[in-house]
């Protein structure tokens, strides 16, 4: 899969809104992201068996701060994706083992997650360049499972 010219354009406009990886967006989709998942699919808990997955949680809201980041390095490392979360691949499939679908239902529920704190930066252009965005992640952080 490769980024068409309008993905380019479109992707990086509502993960930063101020030209900066700080700040409002990443905070308030870190907060949101996990308990978003959780409770639209709870089998995904099982690989946090030793978190509080109460929504809120400090161990909830590092989580997510994490995977916020790792797809701000994807956006900042565009051209490269697959290079920037390669060591995160790998620790997903070889030492979390974690089931290769759950990168998509993370990636739905980023996509609701954004458009929910940020309606008017979302629109259907924007849109349509993260969903195909993040099935690039998706399919990146999949590979090692091959």
């Amino acid at each position: 899969l490769t980024l068409g010219p309008m993905a380019y354009l479109f992707t990086p406009v509502p993960w930063n809104l101020g030209r900066s990886y700080s700040g409002e967006y990443p905070v308030k989709t870190s907060l949101s992201l996990l308990p978003r998942l959780f409770t639209s699919y709870p089998q995904t808990k099982t690989y946090f068996p030793h978190f509080d997955l109460h929504h809120g949680s400090a161990q909830m809201h590092a989580h997510g701060a994490k995977v916020v980041s790792a797809i701000g390095d994807a956006v900042k490392n565009i051209d490269n994706i697959k290079s920037a979360l390669s060591k995160l691949s790998e620790l997903h499939a070889y030492i979390l083992r974690v089931d290769p679908v759950n990168f998509k239902l993370l990636s739905h529920c980023l996509l609701v997650t954004v458009a929910a704190h940020f309606p008017a930066e979302f629109t259907a252009e924007a849109h349509a360049a993260w969903d195909k965005f993040l099935s690039i992640v998706s399919s990146v952080l999949t590979e090692k499972y091959r």
